[in-house]
């Protein structure tokens, strides 16, 4: 076509900067194109050279890590103290949610977890004499990933605590999870009061013993296949885990009746895990966990193992550079708030939940889920669309995780830290919003993506191991 003939037919303009040049063509009603492009995040020279000259051998260990997660079969194996089951536990430790922190710079609410588990382990009896001990040095605090483990939220988990005990049987690994308290005046969302600690301990006492028996009855529970089901009926298993929820009930109730010292005793723990839908939110996390786990330390891979904020840090850890935490600053959400709260009265976003977005699931398989849009702003397109892009920072699609929505398309698998910092797309994850005070609960949710800092060091980090690699 000649240039002359194309100035003879209507123009159709492609617009690659400013969302409003499109606004204005909009008005004027002439054709146009939005391209949803960002220019590459700024990296130092040698970083970029070093990942481009170990592009193949980057590309070799990816394909090795990313198969590991998608082989991964984890299934819940049992139900333990954590002092007996979780690695490296001890009688004065806490384990939290996030990259490490110190009693200094943590948030309100898990001040007020820490606070609220030194209670309920007895070490204390009033917050008073909680907080003075947090801060003594008598109490140590580690990651629940440095333990293979996750906690949503503040994370809390101390050494009375009962744990799920999950297992990747394609790996061997093993991977641990409280039980979640429902909703309410929790300890997650830093509460402490009275009541936080007598649901503790009817979870301690009743609510542990009885799924323990039925689930050592049962011999394990399937979880990628209640996951891959709760996907095809309206979950994404992160802020939505009601499908998921109800299909683990099903599994369990039988042996519940059967195994429980009493009908009430089972009326009990069978209404409180049907009373609560996001209970199975605590086995989503600990499954993704162990799928995760399982592509740890293979060098050169770029692929991102966890993403966790502890309310104050936003950190995440690649396959290729070992236990090494990379973190920024975490973001404060923009949300849908519950009426009365606004955003100054939101904490930075916390918790190890963001690990199901990291495998694929919450905010990557959020086209699953278009009842949950409505909760956290915006409408059933938008949760397409925020699928889409994920597949642009990832290795794989899930051939287990199959998104109906998407004609039944795998989820998006396996960020890529090189992809996130080339493209400028950063992986989303779909969140509740804590008060910034400990113990006032959750005041919102809503769509937050990750931030730059933590890939872009994440990137330097993977380049100084693959020059020692050299």
């Amino acid at each position: 076509m000649a240039i002359k003939d194309l100035f003879q037919k209507e123009l159709k303009v492609v617009n690659i900067g400013l969302e409003s040049f499109k606004e204005s063509l909009d008005q004027c009603r002439a054709p146009s194109v939005q391209v949803d492009w960002r220019p590459p995040l700024a990296m130092d020279a040698a970083v970029i050279g070093a990942v481009r000259a170990a592009s193949e051998t980057i590309a070799r260990a990816n394909a090795q890590a990313v198969a590991k997660v998608l082989a991964a079969r984890p299934y819940l194996i049992g139900l333990e103290k954590a002092l007996d089951a979780v690695p490296g536990m001890k009688k004065n430790l806490l384990l939290h949610a996030g990259p490490p922190v110190t009693w200094e710079r943590m948030c309100g609410p898990m001040r007020g977890a820490v606070m609220g588990a030194l209670i309920y382990e007895g070490l204390a009896k009033t917050p008073e004499e909680a907080g003075k001990l947090a801060q003594s040095g008598a109490v140590e605090f580690a990651p629940c990933h440095e333990h293979s483990a996750v906690g949503p939220m503040a994370g809390i988990i101390s050494p009375s605590m009962p744990v799920f005990v999950l297992k990747n049987e394609e790996n061997g690994n093993l991977g641990y999870c409280t039980l979640n308290e429902g909703l309410g005046k929790v300890l997650r969302y830093g509460a402490y009061g009275p009541e936080v600690v007598k649901k503790l301990k009817w979870m301690e006492t009743v609510l542990y013993p009885a799924l323990k028996k039925a689930v050592a009855k049962l011999g394990k529970v399937d979880l990628k296949n209640i996951i891959a089901q709760a996907l095809h009926m309206g979950d994404e298993v992160h802020n939505r885990n009601r499908a998921a929820t109800s299909l683990f009930y099903r599994a369990v109730a039988p042996a519940i009746v059967r195994t429980a010292p009493d009908a009430e005793t089972a009326a009990q723990v069978l209404e409180f895990i049907n009373g609560n839908d996001h209970f199975f939110l605590n086995l989503s996390m600990p499954a993704s966990k162990v799928s995760l786990d399982a592509a740890r330390g293979v060098a050169s891979s770029s692929l991102v193992v966890a993403m966790a904020r502890n309310g104050t840090d936003f950190g995440i850890q690649l396959s290729g550079t070992g236990d090494e935490w990379f973190t920024g600053p975490a973001p404060v959400p923009d949300a849908l708030f519950f009426a009365g709260f606004t955003k100054k009265d939101a904490n930075p976003d916390i918790g190890d939940s963001a690990i199901t977005e990291t495998n694929g699931l919450g905010g990557f398989a959020i086209a699953a889920s278009p009842a949950i849009v409505q909760f956290v702003g915006g409408n059933a397109a938008d949760a397409v669309n925020y699928t889409r892009r994920m597949y642009e920072i990832s290795l794989a699609e899930s051939a287990s995780y199959q998104i109906p929505a998407l004609d039944f398309r795998g989820s998006p698998t396996g960020i890529d830290a090189i992809k996130v910092v080339e493209k400028g797309i950063f992986p989303v994850i779909d969140t509740g919003v804590a008060h910034r005070e400990p113990g006032v609960g959750q005041v919102g949710a809503g769509i937050l993506n990750a931030p730059a800092e933590p890939f872009q060091k994440a990137l330097a980090g993977l380049a100084k191991k693959l020059g020692r690699n050299q």
